[in-house]
C-alpha cells in the first residue's frame, strides 16, 4: 500500500463524516426510522464519494443483501427459537437455576455463559440466542437490563474479536500465516482479563447510567409486550420500535413466568440445555475441523455442511418443536401460530441490521478504508501497533469488525514476514482488538443490540459503543503485555 494520498482520499473520509452526521441526526433530531435514515445516509455517501450514480444504489443493495442474506436468516431462526425457549417454560427453568445463589454473581455467569456459546457461535447467533434468557432474567429480577446485558454482549463480543474459528481471526491467521494454535491460546489469556473487565465490572457503571428495565424487541419475543414488569423504563419514543408490535399483554405479567398458559408440561433442565447447545456441539464439530483436519480429508464437506450456522440452527429449531412443543402439550397448529409470532417483532430489527450492512458496503466501495489503510502506512510504526490502529480506523470508517480484520491484515503483511510465530499471534490479535473499537452507526451489530434492548442512540452509544471501546483498548493492552515476554 506504496500509492500517494490523492484528493478523493480527502474527499472519501469528509464525506464519510458527512454520512454519518446525517444518519445520527436523522434519526434524533428528524425521529426518523433508522431504517430510512441509514439508506438517505448510505447514498449520500455513494454519490458524493465519486461512486458511479448507476452504481450506487447496487452498492447499497449488496450491502443489505450481504448482511441479510446470512444475519436475517440466523435473526429469524433465533427468533423462532427464542418464542419456543420462552413459551413452554425452558427460559424460566434456565433463569431460575441462574438466580439460585447470591444476585451478585448473576453477571459474572451471564458473562460465562456468553463466553462458552462465543466460542464457536458468531457475534448475531450468539445473541439470538442468549437475547430470551437475558430478557427473563432481567425481567424477573426487575433490575436495569445493562447489569446482565453487558456481560453477555462482552462475552460474545470479545470471542468474536480475537478467537478462531471466528471469521475475522481466521482471514488474519492466514493472511499473516500465523499458528492457529498459538493464536487460539493467546487469544484466550487476552479474552478472560477483558471480558472481565468490559462485562461484569463496566455492566455497573453501564446500569447506572441507562437504568433500564427489560424493553424492546428482545423482549417482545421473549415474554410479550405487555409483560413489562416494575423496573422498565419504556419510555413513548421507544414505542415506535419493533417491541411495539408484539402481542398482547399477557395475564401472567405479575409472576414474572414467561410460560404460555396452554402447555401442560415444563421442558426438564437437562432437555432445555440439550436444545439450545445442539447448534453450539455442531459448530464446535465444524470448528475442530477447520483447526485439525485437512481441507482434502473426505468428511471435511459433511463437517461443513453441519457445522454451518444456518444448518445448525435449523436443527435447534426442528428439536425445540418436539422438546419446546409437543412434548409440553401444545399442538401443531398452535407451534405454526407461534412460529408465525415470533417474525412480527423482529421485521424492524432485520430491515435496520440490513440498511447498516448497505450503508457499510457504500463507504468500503467508495474508498474510505483505502484512504485510512494510507494515513497509517505513513505513519510507520511496529507491526503491532500499526496493525490495531489501522483495524480501529478502519473499523470507525466502515463499521465492520470483518472489513477492518481482513484490511489490516492484508497492509501489516509486508511488515510481519519473519516475526516469530508467537510475535505473529500477537499480531493477530492486536488486530482483532482494533477491530472491535466504537461500534457506531455504520455497524449492523450496534442496531442489532439498540432494537432487542430498546435503547435509544445515545443509550446505545454510552453502553454498547462504549463497552466496545474498552474491549478494544485492553484487548490491546494485554497484548503489548504479552509482547513483553514472548
Amino acid at each position: 500500500m506504496h500509492q500517494p494520498w490523492n484528493g478523493h482520499d480527502t474527499q472519501v473520509l469528509v464525506v464519510a463524516a458527512i454520512g454519518i452526521a446525517i444518519v445520527v441526526l436523522l434519526i434524533i433530531w428528524a425521529k426518523l426510522h433508522a431504517f430510512l435514515a441509514l439508506s438517505i445516509g448510505a447514498l449520500f455517501v455513494g454519490i458524493a464519494s465519486g461512486i458511479a450514480l448507476d452504481k450506487v444504489t447496487t452498492s447499497y443493495e449488496n450491502g443489505v443483501g450481504g448482511v441479510l442474506g446470512y444475519v436475517g436468516v440466523l435473526i429469524a431462526l433465533g427468533a423462532m427459537l427464542g418464542k419456543l425457549l420462552a413459551d413452554s417454560g425452558g427460559a424460566d427453568k434456565i433463569v431460575d437455576t441462574l438466580l439460585h445463589g447470591r444476585p451478585a454473581t448473576l453477571p459474572w455467569k451471564m458473562a460465562l455463559i456468553a463466553g462458552i456459546i462465543g466460542i464457536p457461535m458468531f457475534f448475531e447467533i450468539g445473541l439470538v440466542l442468549l437475547i430470551p434468557v437475558v430478557m427473563l432474567a432481567v425481567h424477573r429480577s426487575k433490575g436495569p437490563a445493562m447489569r446482565l446485558g453487558i456481560p453477555a454482549l462482552a462475552g460474545l463480543s470479545v470471542l468474536h474479536g480475537f478467537i478462531p474459528p471466528h471469521p475475522g481471526p481466521l482471514a488474519a491467521i492466514g493472511i499473516l500465516h500465523a499458528n492457529v494454535g498459538v493464536t487460539l491460546a493467546f487469544g484466550l489469556l487476552i479474552a478472560i482479563p477483558t471480558v472481565i473487565l468490559a462485562g461484569p465490572l463496566f455492566g455497573r457503571l453501564a446500569a447506572r447510567m441507562v437504568p433500564i428495565g427489560a424493553a424492546g424487541a428482545g423482549l417482545a419475543v421473549t415474554v410479550g409486550a405487555g409483560a413489562v414488569g416494575a423496573g422498565t423504563n419504556a419510555q413513548p419514543k421507544r414505542s415506535q420500535g419493533p417491541g411495539a408490535q408484539a402481542a398482547s399483554p399477557r395475564h401472567d405479567a405479575p409472576s414474572g413466568k414467561a410460560q404460555d398458559p396452554e402447555a401442560t408440561a415444563s421442558p426438564s433442565f437437562a432437555w432445555t440445555l440439550v436444545t439450545l447447545l445442539s447448534p453450539l456441539v455442531l459448530m464446535l464439530i465444524k470448528a475442530g475441523a477447520d483447526i485439525w483436519l485437512d481441507k482434502s480429508a473426505a468428511v471435511r464437506p459433511l463437517l461443513d455442511f453441519i457445522g454451518d450456522p444456518v444448518f445448525a440452527l435449523l436443527v435447534a429449531v426442528l428439536l425445540a418443536m418436539v422438546t419446546f412443543g409437543t412434548r409440553v402439550g401444545f399442538s401443531a397448529s398452535t407451534l405454526t401460530t407461534k412460529i408465525g409470532q415470533s417474525l412480527l417483532p423482529i421485521v424492524g430489527v432485520m430491515l435496520i441490521v440490513g440498511a447498516g450492512g448497505g450503508f457499510k458496503q457504500v463507504l468500503v466501495d467508495g474508498g474510505t478504508g483505502t484512504a485510512i489503510a494510507k494515513i497509517a502506512v505513513a505513519a510507520s510504526l511496529s507491526a503491532l501497533v500499526l496493525g490495531w490502529i489501522i483495524a480501529v480506523l478502519i473499523r470507525l470508517a466502515t463499521g465492520s469488525a470483518t472489513v477492518a480484520t481482513v484490511t489490516a491484515a492484508g497492509i501489516i503483511a509486508p511488515l510481519a514476514t519473519g516475526l516469530a510465530p508467537a510475535q505473529l499471534a500477537l499480531v493477530v490479535l492486536a488486530i482483532g482488538a482494533g477491530s472491535l473499537f466504537f461500534s457506531h452507526v455504520n455497524d449492523a451489530g450496534f442496531w442489532l443490540v439498540k432494537e432487542y434492548f430498546g435503547l435509544t442512540v445515545g443509550e446505545t452509544i454510552k453502553t454498547w459503543s462504549v463497552m466496545e471501546t474498552i474491549i478494544s483498548v485492553v484487548g490491546f493492552g494485554f497484548t503489548l503485555l504479552l509482547s513483553l515476554f514472548v
